[in-house]
């Protein structure tokens, strides 16, 4: 069972019509929690400029002959285009759509703007990507002068009249249902789980609607004679331990019985920031891939320093030919946002990397990925070098950002990174 699943026969009663009438709303007493979905987010966006599109197969994704698709409309969903698939399978799916390029700033300018909405409504909000949110409106309905589904209703209008695209709702008591809830409302609707009816609404569901089911543990779940939320719920729990181990057993026993303690957590820090890079064509050329990785290290620490942050451990990731992935990492003796120590590292890690024994025998690589994790604010004391003066690299770096900032992002580049007529 996907994010977006449609309703299941006999769970009418759990949609909002589209008149938004309070007297035609389920119970949503105690539902506190919301999960606000974009519909087709990075489609949606772009058909704005574009209405004539509008009942068309739509399809945003790379030109690369090994991009894969970002978004697809619901026309376009219909030939069985997903996102992630790669561009040559739906294009095999659906020969006449549209394909259009990714914008590129334009999906978290949209993104900001809405979750700018979310927070003038309650401080409770938790992103889970440009395009998802969680809400917590418990404590804003009094001074809102509303209810769980009204702050809905509210927001799917400001969305649609401030940004042109639709959103889809979940309302519920906790945030497992709210989730489910908002997939099963999709394209442009609303789902309320009444408190009272929240096992009412899990049991009749598949197992792999559960948070956490992927295939492996959803064959494990079969194999037991559990096919739906319900039969989870009935098994005997000290099974479900034996069978799937303490943990998993019982998140899952708890989930089937609609327990989900978790809250909303607005601000959640970051963890990690990377960028990578899928080739068009293999590469083996070591120079090719340092210069790849000097890109991407550019990337990493230009993002790293817009956000005030600096990260003590840089990692790689490498992708094969044959599909193959492994990933190196080394921690520094401190924190850094600088693409010239970032690269550095990057390029002995990947000199590692080439002694993998289980690469290819031409060590044709696929995708390369810079990352850098151990996050923490730029206040942190930069450690001092007592080897002699050395240049200011961080400054030099800086003051290409000023520069990016305002002449474009191609204003200043590294001599390395220029094409061959612009060397």
């Amino acid at each position: 069972m996907g994010r977006n699943t449609g309703l299941p026969a006999g769970f009418a009663r759990f949609r909002v019509g589209t008149d938004g009438d309070p007297a035609g709303r389920p119970d949503d007493t105690g539902c506190g929690l919301l999960h606000v979905d974009m519909d087709a987010f990075f489609a949606a966006v772009e058909l704005r400029t574009r209405p004539e599109l509008a009942d068309r197969p739509v399809v945003v994704a790379g030109a690369g002959p090994r991009s894969v698709v970002l978004s697809a409309n619901y026309p376009a969903r219909t030939f069985g285009i997903r996102s992630a698939m790669p561009v040559g399978a739906a294009r095999r799916l659906c020969p006449q759509a549209v394909y259009l390029p990714p914008t590129r700033g334009l999906y978290s300018e949209v993104s900001r703007g809405v979750l700018a909405i979310f927070r003038e409504l309650t401080p409770l909000v938790e992103p889970l990507s440009l395009d998802e949110a969680f809400l917590d409106v418990s404590g804003a309905l009094r001074r809102l002068g509303t209810t769980p589904a009204g702050v809905g209703a509210l927001i799917r209008r400001r969305v649609a009249a401030e940004h042109g695209i639709t959103c889809s709702v979940g309302v519920a008591g906790v945030k497992f249902a709210a989730k489910l809830a908002s997939g099963m409302a999709k394209p442009d609707g609303m789902i309320v789980v009444p408190v009272a009816e929240t096992l009412d609404f899990l049991h009749p569901l598949p197992v792999s609607a559960l948070w956490g089911v992927g295939k492996k543990t959803e064959q494990q779940l079969r194999q037991l004679g559990l096919d739906t939320i319900g039969d989870v719920a009935t098994a005997p729990l000290e099974r479900l331990r034996r069978s799937l181990g303490t943990a998993v057993g019982e998140h899952l026993h708890a989930l089937a019985h609609g327990r989900d303690e978790r809250g909303v957590v607005p601000g959640t820090e970051e963890k990690s920031i990377g960028a990578e890079r899928t080739f068009d064509v293999d590469q083996y050329d070591q120079a090719v891939l340092e210069r790849e990785l000097l890109r991407l290290a550019e990337r990493v620490a230009a993002t790293l320093r817009a956000r005030g942050l600096r990260g003590r451990t840089v990692s790689i990731k490498v992708r094969y030919a044959d599909f193959r992935t492994i990933t190196r990492a080394r921690t520094l003796p401190s924190a850094t946002d600088v693409s010239r120590e970032i690269h550095a590292t990057a390029v002995a890690l990947l000199g590692e990397a080439s002694g993998n024994a289980g690469k290819p025998s031409d060590g044709s690589i696929r995708l390369i990925g810079v990352r850098v994790e151990g996050l923490s604010d730029g206040t942190e004391g930069e450690q001092l070098s007592f080897a002699g003066p050395e240049p200011r690299w961080r400054d030099a770096e800086v003051a290409a950002d000023v520069a990016r900032s305002k002449f474009g992002a191609g204003a200043i580049r590294p001599a390395s990174l220029l094409s061959p007529d612009e060397a």
